[in-house]
């Protein structure tokens, strides 16, 4: 199958096991700086039910790598993200979901998000602002930005919808303490989920990817 012009540059693995019905997907956000081609890595080892779309950020950083908003540095206020760059991309990715779905014949019903980092921070606030479009998300080494997430969030319905989060124990970029508050907002959300640390810094463990496997195998 080839990949299709669409509102984002992607990648796709087609799912190996056909049931012939829709295939359930499972979008892929890369973190700062990087590209699809970084978690599209995992794609040989998922399930073979899973149709993978691994994402391309909208935003080009130079000399290389993408971006889903811009992280600012400066002497005044330290590292500072640009929220309104980061609810635009919530909004495109949103919007991304209807069209590959539509164009590669997808199951809208079955759809699971899978973040790293900045690439994890989109997929809380696309999946907690537009709950009706997701059914699960793998949340690695990111957390809970509430400025992204849309006015009133908190009256949505998340009964259908499930998160497993992990984070390492020392990372050094999102510091845990960021990542921990993740679990207390979604118990009081009361949306299903799973969290865990690892001994790692701003990375995927392989213990953490077994992990996460295993969550999708059996959600």
């Amino acid at each position: 199958m080839t990949t299709q012009s669409l509102s984002l540059e992607h990648l796709i693995q087609p799912n190996a096991k056909n049931t012939g019905e829709k295939p359930a997907v499972l979008f892929m956000f890369h973190g700062y700086g990087s590209n699809e081609e970084d978690l599209f890595s995992f794609a040989p080892e998922l399930p073979e039910n899973l149709f993978v779309v691994a994402v391309r950020a909208p935003y080009n950083l130079e000399p290389f790598g993408h971006a889903w908003y811009a992280i600012n540095f400066d002497a005044e206020h330290g590292k500072w993200s640009d929220d309104a760059q980061a609810i635009e991309s919530r909004d495109k990715i949103a919007a991304f979901i209807d069209e590959a779905c539509e164009a590669y014949h997808l199951d809208k019903e079955r759809v699971t998000l899978l973040g790293f980092s900045q690439g994890t921070i989109l997929s809380y606030a696309v999946a907690l602002s537009y709950p009706e479009k997701v059914k699960r998300v793998i949340a690695l080494s990111g957390y809970i930005n509430e400025a992204i997430l849309k006015k009133d969030y908190q009256k949505n319905d998340f009964t259908q919808l499930a998160f497993y989060a992990s984070h390492g124990s020392v990372d050094q970029v999102i510091p845990v303490e960021w990542a921990q508050k993740a679990p207390i907002l979604l118990q009081e959300l009361g949306i299903k989920h799973k969290y865990e640390e690892f001994p790692v810094g701003h990375g995927v463990a392989p213990q953490n990817f077994y992990s996460f496997k295993n969550w999708l195998e059996n959600n």
